[in-house]
């Protein structure tokens, strides 16, 4: 005679091996998708159908193909006046100063996107986050761009806008 307790766990089934395979594949994050999140890495940016959007020093052709998938309206190297989006690639201190200039480019509510390459030690988030402030910006979100690249959102601060 088997004794069970009142509120003791009773013992899972066996998985067959396909079934097993079939939950890891479920798990593993998405095409154009880095980090935890399962969201599409357009979604994460908050790029919206026929949104302007320009891309300064992000040389990736997968994501610009993806990107104008979403939308139509994309600028390569230089942003037109009332951009609401800019991705800009850094991968070193020095650029940061073109955030000025950036700003100016993106309407009140827009954001600037500074991409930069992880586990560096010449650009850390703080960098980022330190010339941000230093022209006129405040962080708001950070997100995993791509297996080797981090993003760090930048917006005008509502009292300002």
């Amino acid at each position: 005679m088997k004794i069970v307790r009142a509120g003791a766990p009773k013992k899972k089934p066996r998985t067959s091996e396909r079934e097993s395979m079939e939950k890891s594949r479920a798990s593993e994050p998405a095409a154009g998708t880095a980090g935890y999140s399962r969201r599409s890495r357009l979604d994460k940016l908050g790029v919206k159908t026929a949104m302007r959007v320009a891309l300064v020093g992000l040389d990736d052709r997968a994501f610009l193909r993806e990107l104008q998938g979403r939308t139509a309206n994309v600028a390569v190297g230089r942003p037109r006046k009332d951009t609401e989006m800019i991705l800009f690639a850094v991968d070193g201190p020095a650029p940061l100063q073109r955030l000025d200039t950036l700003r100016r480019a993106i309407v009140r509510n827009g954001a600037i996107w500074v991409v930069w390459p992880k586990g560096q030690s010449h650009i850390k988030e703080d960098m980022i986050r330190n010339a941000a402030i230093a022209h006129g910006l405040v962080d708001i979100k950070v997100i995993a761009f791509s297996e080797t690249l981090s993003g760090l959102k930048l917006v005008i601060p509502v009292a300002k806008r």
